[in-house]
């Protein structure tokens, strides 16, 4: 079946209200992919709310309430195209728990805008969510500075500003040469698709031309096959049918795969995307599939499918890097949160705490700490307290990365270094 454009994942990151979600719902309208009426629809109710300049968060907002409601705005309006690419947004970034999608959203960022407000600058989310950027492994930048209108379109503001990002990037891996920043105002439509005249000092791309600079992901189709399971159905006529997204490697009508921790193993009988039958699959494609021998009962979401002669890590205990996002108290050993990896969530407990590191230097701070709060980084030894599947990130990215949730929130995101197998 014909794929058009190369796809990207895409995830805003920066501080609450430094205009993410303006950003985004200007992107959708510039590009066509909400109309006017819609917006116009936003803008009166806005307008009602006494949220005048809201339309455009109001967009994704909305959208996000309508979509809970059953209503019928269909999510899709969440991806664009631009003349390269077609992309999509991870997560409506105004969303409180948006972190844990970030890490978790079935698919992983190729690429992140850091949106930052002009006249506030680098604030302590900005901080957090560019740290969790690097961490997650997203290489590709690109910066807004946004609400430009705010300060009057002043050069010598944005170089500031920009100036205090750079530090921020660099001092955390990130090389600021290479990334394009842009002026913009999202709210007035500055520099996102069309070309300020506000700005005539910025000689660079708008944000629209921009996302066009950057590189699409190499698909790792060499590495075994890796499919989390994201839920099973029961189809007349062809059985049980798991769903889920091909992470790495190629599945191909005729294999033998095996579902892990479930143990459940089978001949693959049909594959299909989009309801179009298809002979393969390949890394980023979401497809459900029909396995035989494997039953209703047998898997279930979490499982990950792999081959028979290379399956998926059934893990006793792990050793990860961890940041600790936000936490009431403090982490200690013996701490048993919840792990969400890939499409799984399993209860974990933290058994030792081997280092802890210093985000700015990456270098070890102290050996075997007696607690981590707020803001550490450490490297932690892990063990589920029933089988689970996660890899190493070195050899599996999208199945080496975490969150830890607890008292309904985000606590901490990891990335796993090491695994030992259960025998």
């Amino acid at each position: 079946m014909a794929r058009g454009k190369p796809h990207l994942n895409l995830v805003f990151i920066g501080h609450v209200d430094h205009g993410k979600s303006t950003t985004v719902g200007r992107i959708l309208f510039d590009t066509g992919s909400i109309d006017q009426a819609t917006l116009r629809r936003y803008r009166e109710e806005a307008e009602k709310l006494g949220k005048a300049t809201f339309e455009f968060a109001f967009v994704m907002d909305r959208m996000k309430e309508e979509r809970e409601r059953g209503l019928t705005i269909d999510v899709a309006h969440r991806d664009f195209q631009t003349q390269k690419y077609y992309f999509t947004i991870i997560d409506a970034p105004g969303h409180r728990d948006f972190v844990k999608n970030m890490i978790t959203g079935a698919s992983q960022a190729d690429a992140a805008v850091l949106v930052v407000a002009a006249p506030e600058g680098v604030m302590a989310q900005t901080k957090e969510h560019a740290f969790l950027a690097r961490t997650l492994g997203i290489k590709q930048l690109i910066v807004a500075i946004n609400k430009m209108d705010a300060v009057n379109y002043d050069e010598k503001k944005f170089n500031e500003v920009k100036e205090q990002i750079a530090n921020l990037l660099k001092s955390i891996g990130y090389d600021p040469s290479k990334i394009l920043f842009i002026p913009i105002s999202a709210y007035v439509g500055d520099n996102v698709a069309k070309k300020s005249d506000k700005t005539t000092w910025y000689k660079g791309p708008t944000l629209v031309e921009a996302l066009d600079t950057l590189t699409e992901p190499e698909k790792p189709t060499n590495k075994p096959l890796r499919i989390p399971v994201q839920d099973v159905y029961s189809i007349t006529g062809i059985g049980t049918v798991p769903v889920g997204r091909v992470e790495t490697g190629v599945l191909k009508v005729g294999d033998k795969v095996i579902f892990n921790p479930a143990g459940a193993s089978g001949e693959v009988k049909s594959i299909e995307m989009h309801h179009q039958p298809m002979q393969q699959a390949e890394p980023g494609d979401n497809i459900g599939f029909n396995v035989r021998g494997v039953g209703k009962t047998d898997i279930k979401r979490g499982d990950v499918c792999g081959p028979v002669d290379n399956p998926p890590t059934i893990v006793k205990e792990f050793t990860a890097q961890i940041v600790v996002l936000q936490h009431p108290s403090a982490i200690a050993p013996g701490y048993t949160p919840v792990f969400h990896a890939h499409t799984a969530q399993v209860a974990c407990t933290i058994t030792e705490l081997l280092q802890k590191i210093d985000p700015r230097t990456g270098q070890v701070v102290e050996e075997n700490p007696k607690f981590i709060k707020t803001g550490d980084i450490a490297i932690v030894k892990i063990v589920p307290t029933k089988p689970m599947v996660i890899e190493k990130a070195s050899d599996f990215p999208p199945l080496g990365r975490f969150a830890v949730r607890d008292m309904g929130m985000t606590v901490a995101a990891g990335v796993v270094k090491d695994v030992v197998p259960r025998q």
